[in-house]
């Protein structure tokens, strides 16, 4: 959900630009991400989930799967990171902002953190449907890169 409403926020950006050709935007789960496609491309929006105070499943495997693969050739791209969390997140983004910090990447924002209200083990396990203000905020991050990257800045 909140990949996704990046990506809108970021061809909404494109669009009031007037450069929708321009910026080619593309959704890859973090399980299929590869070197190459880290390589192909001019800027990144990584999304998280916490799990214990840190990034966890397939983004944590993600960024070890990879890291050293583009080491020393991706630096000065600009990135935007969104983590959601049960209740912190700060760790997860703590953690995801080293890795980009090592890669030498440019953060364009802060780490947006979405707070699930998530405490107990049921709510923990149970499907989540991000709130839309939240939503609106990961579309304002979207279109933030994007105009980042359109822009030149």
């Amino acid at each position: 959900q909140m990949a996704e409403a990046a990506a809108r926020g970021a061809r909404a950006a494109a669009a009031q630009l007037e450069q929708d050709a321009d910026l080619r935007v593309v959704l890859l789960r973090a399980s299929d991400a590869q070197a190459g496609d880290l390589l192909a491309s001019q800027g990144y929006l990584f999304c998280a989930p916490e799990n214990l105070a840190g990034l966890s499943g397939e983004m944590k495997e993600f960024f070890d799967r990879n890291y050293y693969a583009v080491l020393d050739r991706i630096q000065g791209l600009p990135y935007a990171c969104a983590i959601s969390a049960g209740s912190d997140g700060s760790g997860a983004a703590r953690q995801a902002e080293r890795i980009c910090t090592g890669w030498r990447l440019n953060a364009v924002a802060p780490a947006l953190i979405v707070n699930m209200g998530a405490q107990t083990a049921q709510q923990i396990l149970a499907p989540k449907t991000v709130a839309q203000a939240e939503l609106e905020k990961c579309e304002e991050l979207g279109g933030l890169l994007a105009g980042t990257l359109l822009l030149g800045q």
